[in-house]
């Protein structure tokens, strides 16, 4: 049986032409996440506590209740929107 030439190995170094290269930052600021985890418990808190005693809490029980479920899930939205923006 024929035996197969061997491969010659391929040089993989890069040259580089240039090395002005600026490194790109993939860090985003460090208060993202304590916001972030903050308006999570927020508004779990929030609609938590409105359906376990939203009728004699003050500020609930002048709302009507879709409009303390959109608070609630206002604030779990904007926890979700500053979950896109953490790295």
């Amino acid at each position: 049986m024929p035996i197969s030439r061997r491969r010659k190995p391929k040089d993989d170094k890069v040259s580089q032409t240039s090395t002005n290269f600026e490194p790109i930052n993939l860090d985003g600021p460090r208060w993202i996440a304590p916001a972030m985890v903050t308006f999570f418990i927020i508004g779990l808190i929030y609609i938590v506590t409105f359906y376990i005693a939203g009728s004699s809490v003050p500020g609930m029980n002048s709302l009507n209740a879709l409009w303390n479920i959109a608070i609630g899930f206002g604030f779990l939205i904007i926890g979700f929107i500053l979950s896109t923006k953490w790295r």
